[in-house]
């Protein structure tokens, strides 16, 4: 089943425009006119998408707001959203929308400092995020890249709303984004949230290594060949099945073979909709979603990717 669509609501898109060259922010109210759910910085929904896929956008606007708001940049060689999102969300249209779900939360703590990293439209979190520091008055700071101010969404209401405490870095202006020299200087009790393009991402997870860091994903991470390469056994404990898993197959997809209801969405470890705690077995954790402390608990798994690194998992399905 894929994600939500039993719970979805019906959202009218009710203003648009050009944030950046390419990147369209859309603003949905209820259809119904009821109140939408408030949110937490760092969440995305989930867009029903006619051809039957799901597309994730993280919401940028003001949680307690009465609209939702998000930022779609248009990728021609991407899996096709972006492309039916500028094409077909004008004023007035209709879309059906499940969530808001959040895997990169962000709840400002007056006793920690913060670092905001954003590369092109993974601006979009990130916008939320800062926003919710200033209004908490805790010390962050922005160091927002991109390849022109042109491409670069939000970049007027950002500068308006943050001054010195955000640093641009235009490449084609030659103002790239040091890495190095950023975490060498960077104080104490400082926790590092990073949204963009997979190489920026990696290279921060090489710089911060050792520090706090939080990231959130466009795009799965790579991985080797798994820990258990044979067939393995997984357990669903409330629905009483034992069921084999192939090497060629997710567990995602053998369990809902077997009728059991599973919610789920990417398909690829990025969006955590199809979340599932693990009551038994060691886990090879193969999502782009879990930091190494999360994994390390081996408390939950995400089954459309992750696998057994053993004959057996016990699962709360």
């Amino acid at each position: 089943m894929t994600a939500r669509r039993d719970t979805a609501v019906e959202l009218t898109v009710v203003s648009r425009s050009d944030a950046a060259m390419g990147v369209a922010v859309i603003e949905f109210a209820a259809a119904s006119g009821r109140e939408l759910p408030r949110w937490q910085p760092g969440a995305h929904i989930d867009l029903m998408l006619p051809t039957g896929d799901v597309r994730q956008y993280s919401l940028n606007g003001e949680p307690g707001a009465a609209t939702w708001r998000i930022g779609v940049l248009r990728e021609a060689g991407g899996r096709g959203g972006s492309v039916w999102v500028h094409d077909n969300l004008i004023v007035g249209a209709t879309v059906h929308v499940a969530g808001p779900r959040n895997h990169f939360e962000f709840s400002p703590d007056k006793g920690t400092r913060y670092l905001f990293i954003a590369g092109g439209i993974g601006i979009t979190p990130i916008a939320a995020m800062a926003r919710a520091a200033a209004k908490a008055g805790v010390e962050y700071r922005i160091e927002y890249a991109g390849r022109s101010r042109s491409s670069m969404a939000l970049l007027d209401e950002l500068v308006d709303a943050h001054g010195d405490r955000i640093t641009l870095h235009p490449s084609d202006e030659s103002d790239r984004l040091d890495l190095a020299a950023l975490f060498s200087d960077l104080p104490p009790f400082t926790t590092t949230y990073c949204c963009g393009p997979a190489r920026l991402i990696a290279a921060v997870e090489v710089a911060a290594r050792g520090r706090q860091l939080k990231v959130e994903r466009f795009e799965p991470k790579e991985f080797g060949a798994p820990v258990w390469s044979a067939p393995f056994e997984v357990e669903l404990a409330f629905s009483g099945l034992e069921l084999e898993v192939p090497p060629d197959r997710s567990i995602l997809e053998v369990v809902e073979e077997a009728g059991v209801l599973v919610l789920s969405s990417c398909k690829e470890g990025t969006c955590g909709t199809c979340e599932t705690r693990v009551m038994d077995g060691e886990i090879d954790h193969r999502d782009s979603i879990l930091t190494p402390l999360e994994q390390a608990a081996n408390d939950v798994m995400y089954i459309c990717v992750s696998r057994s690194a053993g004959p057996k998992l016990t699962l709360e399905l």
